[in-house]
C-alpha cells in the first residue's frame, strides 16, 4: 500500500489533487477565523489571563480549539458543540425507539438524524456561549459588559460553531478525510510548535535537569505514538464459515472468511465526550475567577487537571462510554449475528442466530477490557506527567489518540483514491487494447 502514494500515481490523479486542495483551502478559513476577535472582548486582560492559565484547564481549551479561545475568536467554541450533540443523537437513536426506526429507513432517515443534529448543536453551543459571556464578565475579560456584550457573544459564537460545521461538511463531501476529525486535528498540531518552543525554552532554563527532561519527553513522546498506532491496528479475528451453495446446475465449495473486531472499535469518540464532561464545570469555575461559589471553588480544587477526583472520574467516563458507544452504535452483535445469518455465514461450533450473538458479546466484552483500559492508559499517562513534572504545557493523550486516528484514515481514503485511479486507469487501458484488437473482416465471395 505505502507504494500507491507514490507522486506519479498521485501527479496523474487530477480528481484526488482537486480533492486534496479544496480541503486545505477551507482548512486555510478555519484557521484564519481563529484570528477575528469577538467583539467586546478585553484583550490585555484575555491575555495575561489565559499565560497564567496556559499549563491548566486554559491550555487544554486551547488546544482543542485551535487557540481560538486564547484569543477569544468567533471560532472559540470549536466543534465540540457538534461533537456533543451528534454523540448524543446517535446514543438516542440506538434507545429511542422512534429514533430506531428512522435509522432503519435509510437515506431519508439519516437526513432527519442529521437535522436533529444541528438543532442540538445550535441549543448545546447557545447555552455555552451564554455561560462563556457570563464568565467573561465575571472574570473582568470584558471592556463593556452588559447585555448587548452578551448578545453580540452568543450570535459570533454560535455563528462561528455552525459554519465550523459547515465547513466539516463540505470536506467531508467534496474534499478528503472526515471533515469534522480534520478540524480538530488542524487545531490541535497548529499549536504544537509554539507549546513545544514554550517547553523547550522553559527547560532549557533549568540547567540542572532540562536536557534530561527535554530527552525524556521527546522519547517517551515517540513511545507514546508507536503504541497507540500499534493498538489502534490491533484487531481480533473470528472465524466464519459459509457452507457449500448450489447456483443452477453450478455447485460452489463453501468458503472461510474472519470477522474483524478491533481492539478499540469505539476510536476516540469516548475520549471526547468523558474530557467534555470535564471541561463543561472546570471551564465556568476557570472564567469566573475569585467570584465563584462554593460549590465551584470545591469543582475547581478536586477535578481540576492532574487532581485524583479528575483522573478518577476520567477513567470511569472513559470505561463507561468505551462500553456503552461499543455496544450501542459502533458494533452492535444482535445485527451482526442477522447479518450473518442472512448471507449463510457461521461461527464454527456456534448455532446461528441467537447463540452467534451471545458468542460475539461475550468476545466483545473482554476485548473491551483492553481497549478501554488502552484508552484510559493513553490518557491519564500524559496527564500525571505532566502534573509531577510541572510541564508548563498542555499536550493530553486524548491529543495523541486524535492526531494518529485522523492521520491514519485520511492516509487510507487517499490510498484508497489512488487505487480507484488506477484500476480505472487498467480498464480503460484494456477497453483501448480491446478496440485495436477488433479488425473489420472483409467479407469474402459468396458460397454457392
Amino acid at each position: 500500500m505505502a507504494s500507491n502514494l507514490s507522486w506519479s500515481a498521485f501527479g496523474k490523479a487530477t480528481e484526488l489533487r482537486q480533492r486534496i486542495l479544496f480541503t486545505i483551502g477551507l482548512l486555510m478559513v478555519y484557521r484564519l477565523g481563529t484570528y477575528i476577535p469577538v467583539p467586546g472582548i478585553d484583550t490585555g486582560a484575555l491575555r495575561d489571563f489565559m499565560e497564567q492559565a496556559a499549563s491548566g484547564i486554559g491550555g487544554i481549551l486551547s488546544m482543542f480549539t485551535g487557540g481560538a479561545l486564547s484569543r477569544m475568536g468567533i471560532f472559540a467554541l470549536g466543534i465540540m458543540p457538534y461533537i456533543s450533540a451528534s454523540i448524543i443523537v446517535q446514543l438516542l437513536g440506538s434507545m429511542y425507539e422512534p429514533w430506531k426506526q428512522l435509522k432503519k429507513e435509510g437515506e431519508q432517515g439519516r437526513k432527519k438524524l442529521n437535522q436533529y443534529t444541528r438543532y442540538g448543536t445550535v441549543v448545546l453551543a447557545t447555552f455555552q456561549a451564554f455561560a462563556l459571556a457570563r464568565s467573561l464578565e465575571a472574570g473582568s475579560l470584558a471592556s463593556d459588559p452588559g447585555l448587548f456584550f452578551q448578545a453580540s457573544c452568543v450570535v459570533t459564537l454560535v455563528g462561528g460553531t455552525m459554519f465550523l460545521m459547515w465547513l466539516g461538511e463540505q470536506i467531508t463531501s467534496r474534499g478528503i478525510g472526515n471533515g469534522i476529525s480534520l478540524i480538530i486535528f488542524v487545531g490541535i498540531v497548529a499549536e504544537l510548535p509554539a507549546a513545544a518552543a514554550q517547553f523547550l525554552s522553559t527547560a532549557a532554563a533549568n540547567r540542572e535537569t532540562g536536557a534530561l527532561l527535554i530527552i525524556g519527553v521527546i522519547i517517551g513522546l515517540a513511545l507514546l505514538l508507536a503504541f497507540v498506532v500499534f493498538m489502534e491496528r490491533s484487531l481480533r479475528k473470528i472465524h466464519i464459515q459459509y457452507p457449500r451453495r448450489q447456483v443452477g446446475m453450478k455447485v460452489y465449495d463453501g468458503g472461510s472468511s474472519h470477522l474483524p473486531i478491533k481492539v478499540n472499535p469505539a476510536g476516540v469518540i469516548p475520549a471526547i465526550f468523558a474530557s467534555a464532561l470535564l471541561l463543561l464545570p472546570t471551564t465556568l469555575s476557570t472564567f469566573s475567577g475569585g467570584s465563584a461559589g462554593p460549590v465551584m471553588s470545591w469543582i475547581l480544587a478536586y477535578f481540576g487537571p492532574g487532581q485524583p477526583l479528575y483522573l478518577l472520574f476520567f477513567t470511569s467516563m472513559i470505561v463507561f462510554f468505551t462500553y456503552f458507544y461499543t455496544k450501542e452504535v459502533a458494533f452492535k452483535v444482535d445485527d451482526v449475528a442477522d447479518n450473518l445469518k442472512n448471507q449463510n455465514g457461521f461461527v464454527p461450533g456456534i448455532r446461528p442466530g441467537k447463540r452467534t450473538a451471545e458468542y460475539l458479546d461475550y468476545v466483545v466484552t473482554r476485548v473491551l477490557v483492553l481497549g478501554s483500559a488502552y484508552l484510559a492508559l493513553v490518557c491519564l499517562m500524559p496527564e500525571i506527567i505532566r502534573s509531577q513534572l510541572s510541564i508548563p504545557f498542555y499536550f493530553g493523550g486524548t491529543s495523541v489518540l486524535i492526531i494518529v486516528s485522523v492521520g491514519m484514515d485520511t492516509i487510507q481514503q487517499i490510498q484508497s483514491h489512488l487505487l480507484a485511479h488506477q484500476y480505472e486507469g487498467l480498464i480503460e487501458k484494456s477497453q483501448l487494447r480491446g478496440k485495436r484488437g477488433t479488425k473489420k473482416r472483409t467479407k469474402g465471395p459468396s458460397r454457392r
